[in-house]
């Protein structure tokens, strides 16, 4: 389970790159059509760059950033304080690991509770976009996934620790 689970997050991260990548690309089409149309305005001319840049990025970018946290959760790359906890025995160590990823799994767990409930209310409302127009509730579906995934990485990891102590 614990394969699938990390397969899962390096699939899920490698989908919020690419979709960082997106993103990267078409903020340099619209920087680029910005700096042509400054160059059009002196021939009375226009070059428009795209139209709903805005809206896109920020729904893209909802949906991106909360792809890489089961990732970074499986590969315990968030914050840890090593240096301190060294000091102490190592059955202290271990209780800070397991309260640690208790409250990890609770986050995500209430995160990915607060994102469904964010999703339907905003599905009832049929909230949309300001410039295109699209529903917004969609791009809600990436970090849901992310939010109960990371949480399920973060509470195996508990377990994981226990069979060391």
């Amino acid at each position: 389970m614990k394969n699938v689970l990390y397969k899962a997050a390096s699939w899920l991260a490698v989908a919020g790159g690419l979709l960082a990548l997106l993103i990267a690309v078409v903020t340099i089409v619209n920087v680029t059509a910005f700096g042509l149309d400054k160059i059009a305005r002196l021939f009375d001319a226009n070059f428009p760059a795209i139209i709903g840049y805005e809206d896109f990025v920020s729904m893209i970018v909802s949906s991106a950033a909360l792809m890489f946290f089961p990732y970074c959760q499986a590969r315990r790359g968030h914050v840890a304080v090593d240096v301190f906890i060294k000091m102490f025995p190592a059955w202290f160590a271990r209780t800070v690991d397991v309260i640690s990823g208790i409250c990890m799994t609770a986050l995500a767990l209430f995160l990915g509770y607060m994102m469904v409930n964010g999703l339907i209310e905003v599905r009832g409302d049929n909230t949309l976009s300001a410039i295109l127009g699209w529903p917004i509730w969609p791009f809600y579906v990436p970090g849901i996934i992310s939010m109960f995934l990371w949480a399920a990485i973060a509470g195996g990891q508990i377990f994981e620790r226990e069979a060391d102590v």
